[in-house]
């Protein structure tokens, strides 16, 4: 089994930033990934980043390009998402996920575990 712990939500006035953490333990392995999706009040879940961890291979949204990174944290098993010039639509429940294949994807369904979600807030 793998357990992710999301931190670093938050509310934050628009074109302010916050930095995510998902921290993973339990029987991961060198050849994974790690992704980002978020759900907006009355919106569907949505992709928005994701890194693989072996070949460090990154995606990212249209909607968050450029202003969002995804990245590898100093703590082992720790990704993190920086997100800068935030704006009110960025306002979600940030989930961070893990698959156990080292392609990275946005496709959701691929992603056999997830965190419990951060709330961010981003008023305008």
């Amino acid at each position: 089994q793998v357990r992710l712990v999301e931190s670093g939500g938050g509310l934050v006035q628009a074109g302010g930033s916050l930095r995510l953490a998902c921290a993973a333990s339990g029987r991961t392995s060198s050849a994974y990934t790690m992704g980002w999706f978020r759900q907006g009040p009355g919106k569907e879940r949505e992709f928005v980043a994701t890194l693989g961890w072996r070949f460090s291979t990154t995606y990212y949204a249209e909607s968050v390009k450029g202003r969002f990174t995804i990245g590898r944290a100093d703590a082992p098993n720790t990704v993190y998402l920086q997100m800068d010039s935030l704006q009110p639509e960025d306002t979600a429940v940030y989930y961070c996920a893990l698959d156990l294949s080292s392609i990275a994807t946005t496709d959701a369904r691929r992603y056999r575990y997830w965190g419990q979600g951060t709330q961010v807030t981003v008023a305008s």
